[in-house]
């Protein structure tokens, strides 16, 4: 389908962009937080994906592929649909719905419009759920190591496994570990420094 779509912003309305593509008008439902980045009559490319059902083709658009991968993130938990990731993406830069993720701080998740209590404690739940078993598929394939070295470099995997499942890249991963003291943190506690920096 659509991996992204660029052309000049036509409309703007609540949780809706349009882009003219080549004369064609592409209404693409978006987050709040993606609407404040485009401007009428400039350029714009929106990285998509598509919903379909029997009664309806949406076309969903975001500003950048880490929302779009917090968004199909969300969109993998019981009970969150479109609509819902939307509120929540509106309300949360993903390195924010990250870092709420990791702390178990399910306001963050209730500030969003639509979203309970039981619902953001079952998306950190799900989130998190999701975090171990790829970080655990990452430890299991790279071996636990030997040594200090070893240690260290299971603990990178881990830490990488976890960031790509919330939507970083593969140079964004390379350059935060750069960064982080891996000898003196925890995984999650490296985890979370990342995701403050990243805040900053």
């Amino acid at each position: 389908m659509f991996y992204y779509l660029s052309g000049t912003v036509a409309a703007l309305e609540p949780y809706m962009a349009v882009l003219d593509v080549h004369g064609a008008g592409y209404a693409c439902a978006t987050s709040m937080k993606s609407l404040s980045e485009l401007k009428l009559g400039e350029k714009a490319k929106l990285y998509t994906y598509c919903y379909i059902r029997e009664d309806a083709f949406d076309i969903y658009g975001f500003a950048t592929q880490r929302e779009l991968n917090s968004f199909k993130m969300l969109l993998g938990i019981s009970g969150v649909g479109p609509k819902a990731a939307l509120s929540i993406l509106s309300s949360s830069t993903p390195e924010e719905l990250a870092l709420a993720v990791m702390e178990g701080n399910e306001k963050a998740l209730t500030v969003a419009q639509g979203i309970g209590k039981k619902l953001a404690q079952r998306i950190i739940l799900e989130l998190k759920d999701k975090v171990s078993r790829e970080v655990l598929s990452a430890g299991a394939a790279t071996g636990a190591g030997t040594g200090a070295a070893g240690a260290q470099g299971s603990k990178a995997s881990d830490i990488a496994a976890a960031l790509a499942v919330l939507g970083y890249s593969a140079g964004e991963i390379g350059a935060a570990l750069k960064k982080t003291d891996l000898d003196s943190l925890t995984v999650e506690e490296a985890i979370r420094e990342i995701l403050r920096n990243s805040l900053k």
